[in-house]
């Protein structure tokens, strides 16, 4: 009875009928992921895709305070979570267990406890929690309030109270809590209206000064000391040049309360590394050698500053001993580096390293001698490292008699051979961009695609100046898609490529680039890979989380402003969709409190009405991008099918 119920159903609804005929069930599709018009991955796929998926790498977290190792994140299971390694080259310990991703680690000062502060969020939500885990008890207690977003700041020596930033108020204002890592409870120190002010550091010496940076965009920022004794902000010019916007990076006392460290660009057109005198309120460049700094941290013990600057998307690593102005470059291989800190007692300094052909790793460097010691060896899922590919770094002429750089990917064993197809990865941002570092996708689509991977660093992305930064903003939006145009020049001259056969895929902005680019040139590039996407950018900003509202505002423009408002509806890639001639896929997290869920149904429905061939990966259990492994395994594998399919011959 069951089965004639069902044949009249369909009988009665042939528009579900064809939907079920046309969505066959593919076993290998996560239960949190429903699609649309996308076919089974064939068995050969999984298998080609495999080693690239199980591909591991580690990031530092933090140094144990008891000098025994360091706490490290990697992947073991679905998701990232906490291991300890008590010595170079020492086995992985996993620490925790959860279903949701450990984003944050930080081990503190808590004797005679062994304790780490972990922030966690569920399903994709960014709605950070922030957890006290006891590793000697195994016990984790939850120290927010299980709902708001919570960040972690700064810990005061000794470990016993952090500062907290949290929406909780309001769920839209970003207040600044001072809160006691063993209970939990919390006193408000700063209540923000409308602006985002940002703990950077605590002092060591008195526990009594904060410094604190207030963030309106990536070109515009402000810093203070805020007295948690009379609660008192106190500003701190950065400049003396009326109305000048100031890029304000990061901040760090002295380990003697005197002075602070700042990097703001001020007086270049590259960040610098300045010291603030706390006594007299005067702010003086440190050196003039390193610029375009990316990071710094200063030694607890020493006074030692270690300075990551970044060289056309390679980092480079300098100390300064004992806060002198004489830079010494620090002996690291080119790649990315991140997440520098200093060991207790000052004389190792921890961080991330990633190469094109090393995935990243948790390193240390001894103050000392400059000797480099790799801690952590991750698994390249089978592949050999010889095999991998360097990417080749080229300036691209642009239309306006600029230019940007790009990295480029060949396929393996070619010699450069072609032509090959192209697939063009544009990344997020829009103030973000692409660097020299391990990319299993890149690798991938070389290897197993036979595809040119070019990655762009277009006009918008930061480090190569303030004035490169800002050539997007406002009305300038479309520009940087006029430099993918020029890339789409650049490749038709390149006999080794083939722009008939070019590919775009990008995520959050870049995904905004991707449908822009499908719009302009849709009759030069034959798909796109859509990933969080924003396609309408007047209900982006209207239904992006509360929180974020402002400082996207500060970036794209008002939609409120009825100006803006045209110039916006005018360049939303959902307004002109009837000029893609692409095939597209979108894929989106249904939990996105970013670029909100509703962006890819709108662009996904649009495109498909208009006869466009549309695959769409929805995942409930997703937020901004697929975090879980089965989902992102899936995810690649519906990639590379869709890829193959329309890049072909």
């Amino acid at each position: 009875m069951c089965r004639w119920f069902i044949v009249a159903i369909l009988i009665a609804c042939p528009t579900l009928r064809e939907s079920v005929a046309a969505e066959p069930v593919d076993p290998r599709r996560p239960p949190a992921i429903t699609t649309q018009d996308v076919p089974p991955l064939p068995p050969e796929i999984v298998e080609t895709l495999r080693p690239y998926q199980n591909i591991r790498s580690a990031t530092f977290a933090s140094w144990r305070r008891d000098g025994r190792g360091m706490l490290v994140l990697t992947r073991f299971g679905n998701t990232a979570q906490l291991h300890r390694v008590l010595e170079p080259g020492g086995r992985r310990e996993q620490l925790t267990f959860f279903e949701e991703p450990v984003s944050f680690a930080r081990h503190i000062e808590a004797s005679p406890l062994d304790v780490t502060l972990l922030t966690m969020s569920r399903g994709g939500n960014e709605n950070d929690q922030i957890y006290r885990f006891d590793l000697r008890q195994r016990e984790v207690k939850l120290l927010t309030d299980g709902k708001s977003r919570n960040l972690l700041g700064p810990v005061m020596r000794g470990g016993h109270k952090m500062i907290v930033h949290s929406n909780a108020r309001n769920g839209r204002d970003t207040d600044l809590y001072v809160v006691r890592t063993d209970t939990g409870e919390h006193e408000l120190i700063l209540e923000t209206e409308g602006e985002f002010w940002q703990a950077e550091d605590w002092d060591r010496h008195e526990h009594r000064f904060v410094l604190l940076s207030r963030y309106v965009s990536i070109n515009e920022g402000y810093a203070a000391l805020l007295d948690l004794k009379t609660k008192q902000k106190i500003d701190i010019p950065l400049t003396d040049r009326v109305g000048q916007k100031v890029s304000l990076g990061e901040m760090r006392f002295a380990p003697d309360g005197k002075s602070a460290y700042f990097v703001h660009d001020a007086e270049d057109e590259f960040t610098q590394l300045y010291r603030f005198d706390l006594t007299t309120r005067r702010l003086e460049r440190v050196t003039e050698k390193i610029s375009n700094i990316a990071g710094i941290a200063v030694s607890p013990t020493s006074g030692d500053v270690a300075v990551n600057c970044d060289m056309n998307g390679r980092s480079e690593m300098y100390l300064l001993r004992g806060g002198a102005s004489e830079p010494k470059l620090c002996h690291v291989p080119y790649g990315t580096i991140r997440h520098l800190e200093f060991s207790p007692d000052g004389k190792q300094l921890g961080f991330t390293l990633s190469l094109p052909r090393q995935p990243g790793e948790a390193y240390s460097l001894d103050v000392e001698t400059g000797k480099l010691t790799r801690w952590t060896f991750s698994e390249l899922g089978g592949l050999r490292e010889s095999n991998l590919v360097e990417p080749k770094i080229s300036p691209i002429p642009s239309f306006d008699g600029r230019s940007f750089s790009a990295m480029t990917y060949a396929p393996p064993g070619t010699n450069h051979r072609g032509p090959h197809p192209v697939v063009i990865i544009i990344h997020g941002g829009p103030e973000s961009h692409s660097r020299y570092e391990f990319s299993a996708l890149a690798q991938m689509y070389a290897a197993e695609l036979r595809a040119a991977v070019i990655i762009p660093n277009v006009r918008g992305s930061s480090g190569y100046g303030k004035t490169f930064l800002q050539l997007d903003n406002g009305k300038l939006r479309e520009d940087s898609v006029k430099d993918i145009g020029a890339l789409l020049d650049w490749i038709a001259k390149q006999p080794e490529l083939d722009a008939k056969r070019v590919a775009v895929v990008g995520g959050s902005y870049g995904g905004y680039m991707v449908l822009a680019s499908l719009t302009h040139y849709g009759d030069r590039i034959r798909a796109g890979i859509d990933h969080v996407g924003i396609a309408n950018w007047i209900s982006f900003l209207e239904k992006t989380s509360p929180y974020r509202q402002d400082l996207r505002r500060a970036e794209y423009g008002d939609e409120r402003d009825p100006e803006m408002r045209k110039f916006l509806e005018r360049i939303s890639p959902l307004t002109s969709a009837d000029k893609i001639r692409s095939a597209l896929l979108v894929a989106h997290g249904t939990n996105d409190p970013r670029v909100p869920f509703g962006e890819a149904q709108q662009i996904a429905d649009k495109v498909r009405s208009l006869g466009r061939p549309v695959w769409t990966v929805y995942a409930d259990n997703e937020g901004h991008g697929f975090a879980k492994k089965a989902n992102r395994d899936y995810m690649q594998g519906v990639e590379f099918l869709f890829l193959q399919k329309y890049l072909a011959p």
